[in-house]
């Protein structure tokens, strides 16, 4: 035992600097699987534990004053109805902040539906006009218990006495109006109400409420709303952090595996007569095995016992949602489990890979072979011979027969080499798709800056005025939006009449052509998926108590709604309703113009009139991806720079023989170090290419998938520019030839006696 511990020692002094690369290595692994982990822990369980507390319905209906919830009880797989409650849409400011919320009247003690209270109190009969908000809802009005509202319109205002979570889809500016609790008596005059199912079987949501609409009747039911679009919403974004890191820990893992297995390799073939002398000095294989497998098991084991210790006690402290996560999941049963299996996992995997090497090292036999006299690297190719005749530099020629000659293990170093820099071109890949977000808004579907509602005290040509005056909007496009029930009558999609036919919305599509005729419409890979259709079918859609139908012709990117939309003309949706009037207004705004100067300035022009809203980014709530991606480059770096100190290594120890007879031929010092470096410069220079042909269509797949799987659709993807690329294979193949110099250079000052020794 002692001599084995010995020679471990020995050999971690000899390779000090890639036991430090395998530690920290592993422990960024470890970190960032974990910080996955703790991520999809944390888009999950906040929101179902909001649903268990307040007892939430799994459907809820908005219908007309006359729908009778009585019949909804009767069906079957129904456990009881939640309400009715009366329901108003209206708008509210605070701070100068104005927001479009629904106000939901809701009895003192309600029995199921209650949302739980995360500061101040629940609604009481002493305050008459006390209102509860949605947490959400509240941060964007800058609101909290003790501040008043206003209802813009009338002299009303509300007093808010407590903040609640929801379970229900939550507030987004523009889109999806807050909720504000208040009792029944502080909404005199209601314009529909709300009622809540509770199902026996969550799974028959969609069946449920193909029955809840056909017993009420298409025309009484404004929106439906179910728990599994609130669940996938809250979801959402934090879900999308756990699955990059996630990918990107299994795929760095799996990378750091096979820089190990090389290593031991490339050390094996290095140290065979070492091994001999240890197998004649009575070493068992089992105990050569064990040197190699439990030395680099404790590298593993170091680094993972870093990567969760480090996560456990500073990982709450991380700035922004990533610390967030890390607190919430610190809490949740299962914490202790993750943080134990995720770093066991990783350090079995890495000694597995490190078991196969090392069985090679038990199985040198203890009386060393003789090496084959003929040349390990085999003779030169009729073009290598002719390159050497028309005076190409010795260097290049020999350097390229050296990287290449041996197929097998040649293209085995590429492969291990490839890996890191393909998960490099594709992290790249991610975060150039995200720059695109912020700086070309318009091509992944956000042609608007801003969001225009106006109420009823302006008519429709003086809104327009107002905002066609401001010097700095390039358009103003007016339209309405509205819930719509789906042919199946199932779910609740967005219909949007945007743009005139002389004055287009201008879509951003991936396919098809824009919606330039009567009745024809663009959608988004949301809405195809539900209704299971695709470009060029016509679609129905019932709309309070009308039927709408449209031909869709082509596919936009819709990052809004999980691109449950469908969107056409104004004019279109005008022929079925002449009455329609425009609702809303997006604003195109001229390039470098500020969006919020822009807002501040169309609301003081307004009077309190309109309400200006910027466009919601997607791109702003992913902000914490770039610094994951920054961090899961360098740990990739990390394992290519161990498997090119590995492939550095064997290159050296295996040109000794070659050592002899190039100085045989003539050639100095300096010539034969550039063979090596050469030789270590190509085989990145492959590794390169291999990860560019590789990654950039790998990376457009896997952004696209995400992006169809989120409901925005295919087509977001961007590559990285082509100068970046250049820059990333010109900085791997110099650092590889630069981290060869050194290493070649002492080997081809060698001494004679050394070299006969190592060839012998």
């Amino acid at each position: 035992m002692r001599a084995t511990l010995r020679w471990a020692h020995s050999d971690l002094r000899t390779h000090r600097g890639e036991a430090l690369f395998l530690v920290l290595a592993t422990a960024g692994i470890v970190a960032s699987l974990l910080l996955a982990t703790a991520l999809f822990g944390y888009a999950t369980n906040p929101w179902q534990r909001v649903f268990t507390q307040s007892h939430g319905a799994h459907v809820w209906l908005h219908t007309d004053t006359a729908a009778d919830p009585g019949k909804l009880a009767r069906l079957d797989g129904v456990e009881s109805v939640v309400g009715p409650y009366p329901s108003a849409a209206t708008t509210v400011s605070s701070r100068g902040s104005r927001a479009a919320v629904e106000l939901r009247g809701m009895p003192q003690k309600p029995s199921a539906g209650r949302p739980p209270v995360v500061s101040g109190h629940w609604l009481i009969p002493s305050t008459p006009d006390g209102v509860v908000l949605e947490s959400r809802l509240a941060r964007a009005l800058l609101a909290e218990p003790g501040d008043t509202l206003d209802v813009p319109g009338t002299a009303r205002r509300l007093t808010v006495v407590g903040l609640a979570d929801s379970a229900e889809p939550r507030y987004r500016p523009g889109e999806q109006p807050g909720l504000v609790w208040a009792l029944a008596s502080s909404v005199p005059a209601p314009g529909g109400q709300v009622i809540g199912l509770r199902l026996t079987d969550p799974g028959d949501t969609s069946y449920i409420v193909q029955r809840a609409v056909t017993v009420l009747g298409p025309g009484s039911i404004g929106e439906v709303s179910t728990w599994q679009q609130a669940r996938a919403e809250a979801q959402g974004d934090n879900r999308l952090l756990g699955q990059v890191l996630g990918l990107f820990g299994l795929g760095a893992l799996i990378a750091a595996g096979f820089a190990v297995h090389g290593a031991i390799g490339t050390r094996i073939r290095g140290h065979l007569r070492d091994l001999s002398v240890l197998k004649a000095i009575g070493f068992t294989p089992g105990q050569v095995v064990r040197v190699f497998l439990l030395q680099h098991l404790a590298y593993a084991l170091l680094g993972a016992l870093a990567a969760a210790g480090l996560a456990e006690a500073l990982g709450s402290r991380i700035p922004g949602r990533l610390g967030d996560a890390v607190g919430v999941w610190q809490g949740l049963p299962g914490h202790t489990a993750a943080l134990l299996a995720v770093p066991v996992g990783a350090v079995l995997f890495i000694g597995a890979t490190t078991g196969l090497a090392a069985w090679r090292a038990g199985r040198v036999p203890p009386v060393p072979v003789p090496r084959p006299a003929a040349t390990s690297g085999g003779r030169l190719s009729g073009v290598a011979r002719r390159a050497l005749g028309v005076r190409i530099p010795p260097a290049l020629v020999l350097g390229w027969h050296k990287a290449f000659t041996r197929r097998p293990r040649s293209l085995a170093t590429v492969a291990r080499l490839t890996l890191p820099l393909l998960l490099i071109v594709v992290a790249m890949s991610a975060w150039t798709t995200l720059d695109r977000f912020h700086s070309a808004p318009e091509r992944i579907g956000l042609p608007a800056a801003l969001s225009v509602r106006a109420d009823s005290g302006l008519g429709e040509e003086r809104v327009r005025s107002l905002l066609e005056k401001d010097p700095q909007v390039a358009a103003a496009y007016p339209g309405v939006e509205t819930a719509a029930l789906g042919p199946s009558q199932t779910a609740t999609i967005a219909l949007r009449g945007l743009g005139t036919q002389q004055d287009p919305y201008p879509h951003t599509l991936a396919e098809g052509r824009p919606a330039r005729g009567l009745d024809e419409a663009v959608a988004g890979q949301g809405l195809l998926d539900l209704l299971d259709v695709r470009v060029g079918a016509w679609v129905r859609m019932t709309v309070g108590d009308r039927p709408q139908i449209l031909h869709i012709v082509g596919r936009s990117i819709e990052p809004e709604n999980a691109g449950r939309v469908i969107s056409t003309s104004l004019d279109t949706l005008r022929e079925n309703d002449p009455g329609l009037r425009p609702t809303l207004y997006e604003l195109r705004l001229d390039p470098g113009a500020d969006p919020r100067e822009v807002a501040d300035r169309l609301a003081a022009a307004g009077h309190g009139h309109l309400d200006v809203h910027t466009v919601t980014n997607p791109a702003d709530e992913l902000s914490p991806l770039r610094a994951v991606v920054a961090g899961l480059i360098a740990v990739l770096a990390l394992i290519g720079l161990i498997e090119l100190l590995t492939a550095i290594g064997g290159t050296v120890r295996e040109s000794e023989r070659d050592l002899l007879a190039l100085k045989a031929i003539g050639l100095s010092p300096r010539q034969i170090t550039a063979i090596t470096v050469t030789a270590t410069g190509l085989t990145a220079l492959a590794a390169v290419l291999a990860a560019l042909a590789l990654g950039l269509p790998l990376a457009r797949w896997l952004i696209d998938a995400q992006g169809r799987s989120s409901g925005i659709g295919a087509g977001i993807a961007q590559g990285p520019s082509a100068v970046l690329m250049v820059l990333l294979g010109t900085a791997a193949v110099l650092c590889a030839a630069a981290l060869a110099a050194l290493p070649a250079a002492r080997a081809a000052r060698r001494r004679l006696a050394d070299t006969l020794s190592a060839v012998a």
